[in-house]
């Protein structure tokens, strides 16, 4: 098993940016990816982010390329999602998931979630 926390979350004016972070414990080499995915009120959660965790591949929603980056350190455990050039429509709930077998992007294969962290962007 898999536990994941979130970090990072909080208010920023429009055009700021902040950096989330995503601590992984327990069986951690059993998940080939790290992904963030957000979820607006009212809206459906979608992904924002994935990267494999054995050679740093990455993947972005088209609505955050070119603002947000993921990365992570593996000696630390975690997956960071800077966010820069941050916009009132990315306001949302942020979560970190972790997929075993390969980065699909969907929500219905995330074999593990973190508790999400609030972004609200004004």
């Amino acid at each position: 098993h898999v536990q994941l926390v979130e970090s990072g979350g909080g208010s920023v004016q429009n055009g700021g940016s902040l950096r989330l972070s995503c601590l992984a414990s327990g069986y951690t080499d059993s998940t080939k990816c790290m992904a963030w995915f957000r979820q607006a009120p009212g809206k459906e959660r979608e992904g924002v982010a994935t990267i494999y965790t054995h050679d740093n591949i990455t993947y972005y929603g088209d609505s955050v390329k070119g603002r947000f980056t993921i990365s992570q350190d593996k000696a630390k455990n975690t997956v960071y999602l800077q966010m820069n050039s941050l916009r009132p429509e990315d306001t949302a709930v942020y979560y970190c998931a972790a997929e075993r077998f390969y980065c699909s992007g969907y929500t219905t294969r995330v074999d593990y979630w973190g508790q999400g962290t609030q972004v609200t962007v004004s």
